[in-house]
C-alpha cells in the first residue's frame, strides 16, 4: 500500500528480521523526479546515479515489481508513466512506453501478486488503465470495465493478494470500487460497501485478504472492511484514537499487525496495531517528527524501518521499527532531495 505505495502492504516481517531491501526509492517534484539510494539496516547509502531518461514530471506514486528487477512510476507530463529495469546498480534502461498510455496524471501503481499485470490510476476517464505486465514491459491495455463508471480521479489502486479483485480509489462517491479481476481482464462490479467511506486517496489489503483497509479525506480519516469473495464486508469500529487529518498515504507490515498513515497536521504519521478484532492502540510517536506535510509512507521489505516523505527539509524520514513502535531516526541522506518527498518504496530484496 505502498504493497507500497497505490494500494499497497510492504512485505517483511515485524521486528528482529534481518533486512531484504537493499534499496530505498524516492519520487518528488523537482528534477529528477526520482531519486534512490542504497538501503541498510545503517541507513540510506551514497545516491545511486538517476536514470539516463528522466520521468517527465513529478512522481506522485511509484512501485517495484515483485521481482525487485523493474520500477514504474506515475507521473504527472505525457506519457504520465514510466518504467525502468532494476539492479544493485540502480537504474537500468527505461522500458518503452505503453502504446495507449493513460489519460492525465498518473497518481497509483499496483502489481498483480503473479507479477503479470501492472494498474495505473489517474486523472481522466478511464481513471484505471491496467497492462500485461513481463520482464520485456508493457503489453497491450486490457479493455476497460463495462459499463464504464463516472468514477472521477482515479487517486490509486490495489489488486487483492489472490488476484482476485481491482479495486480503485477515487473521487467521486461511493470513493472506493471494485471489480473482479482474471486474466482476462475485469470481472463483475461488486457491489459498494453499505457503509462508503468519507473519501478515498489509496488503501491496502491485508497479506491474506479478509481486510481492506482505506485512508480517506475527512473523520474517521481510516477505514477498515472485513472483505470475502462475496466483496465488501462489515465495516470495523474506528481506532479508539484517530488520525488528526487528512490521510495521504498508507502502509501496512507484511504480516499484517501494524497499519501506518501519513496525514496533514502534526505528529504527520500515525500507526496501530492490527488484530482479528481491528485497530489496537496507537503507538507513541516518533521522538523526531517528520518536518511538514507527508505525502507518502512505506515500510522496507522486513519491516524493520518506516520512511515518510514530505514536504520541508530534509524532505524524507526514516525510523527503526520494531514491535514497539517507532524507535531512533536514521541519519539524513548526504544528498538531499530536490523537491518535496512526494512517494516511498523500498525494494523487496
Amino acid at each position: 500500500m505502498r504493497h507500497p505505495h497505490g494500494l499497497r502492504a510492504a512485505a517483511g516481517n515485524v521486528g528482529g528480521a534481518a533486512e531484504l531491501s537493499t534499496a530505498i526509492t524516492v519520487g518528488h517534484n523537482g528534477s529528477p523526479y526520482i531519486s534512490a539510494y542504497p538501503w541498510s539496516p545503517s541507513g540510506f547509502g551514497t545516491k545511486f546515479a538517476n536514470p539516463a531518461t528522466l520521468p517527465t514530471s513529478t512522481v506522485i506514486r511509484h512501485q517495484f515489481d515483485r521481482t525487485g528487477t523493474a520500477l514504474v512510476c506515475a507521473h504527472g507530463g505525457s506519457p504520465y508513466v514510466t518504467a525502468y529495469s532494476w539492479s544493485g546498480s540502480g537504474f537500468g534502461a527505461k522500458f518503452a512506453n505503453p502504446s495507449t498510455t493513460p489519460t492525465g496524471t498518473g497518481y497509483g501503481v499496483a502489481f498483480t501478486t503473479a507479477n503479470t499485470e501492472v494498474a495505473i490510476s489517474h486523472l481522466d476517464s478511464p481513471f484505471l488503465s491496467v497492462y500485461p505486465w513481463s520482464e520485456s514491459g508493457f503489453g497491450t491495455k486490457f479493455s476497460n470495465p463495462s459499463p464504464l463508471p463516472d468514477f472521477g480521479t482515479g487517486w490509486g489502486v490495489t489488486f487483492h493478494p489472490d488476484d482476485s479483485a481491482i479495486v480503485l480509489a477515487h473521487q467521486n462517491s461511493p470513493y472506493i470500487s471494485a471489480y473482479e479481476w482474471s486474466g482476462s481482464g475485469f470481472g463483475t462490479k461488486f457491489s459498494d460497501p453499505s457503509t462508503v467511506p468519507t473519501g478515498a486517496r489509496t488503501g491496502a489489503f491485508s497479506p491474506d485478504g479478509t481486510v481492506l483497509f482505506v485512508p480517506s479525506f475527512t473523520s474517521p480519516y481510516i477505514h477498515a472492511y472485513s472483505w470475502s469473495g462475496s466483496g465488501f464486508g462489515t465495516k470495523y469500529a474506528d481506532p479508539a484514537t484517530l488520525p488528526p487529518d487528512i490521510c495521504t498515504d498508507l502502509a501496512l507490515s507484511h504480516d499484517g499487525t501494524v497499519v501506518a498513515v501519513s496525514h496533514a497536521t502534526t505528529p504527520y504519521v500515525t500507526a496501530y496495531p492490527w488484530s482479528g478484532s481491528g485497530f489496537g492502540a496507537k503507538f507513541a510517536n516518533p521522538a523526531t517528527l517528520p518536518s511538514g506535510l507527508p505525502f507518502g509512507i512505506g515500510f522496507s521489505a522486513s519491516s524493520t524501518a518506516i520512511a515518510i516523505g514530505h514536504q520541508l527539509f530534509p524532505r524524507i524520514s526514516a525510523y527503526r521499527w520494531s514491535g514497539s513502535g517507532f524507535g531512533t531516526k536514521y541519519a539524513n541522506p548526504s544528498l538531499f532531495l530536490p523537491g518535496d518527498g512526494r512517494s516511498i518504496a523500498f525494494s523487496p530484496n
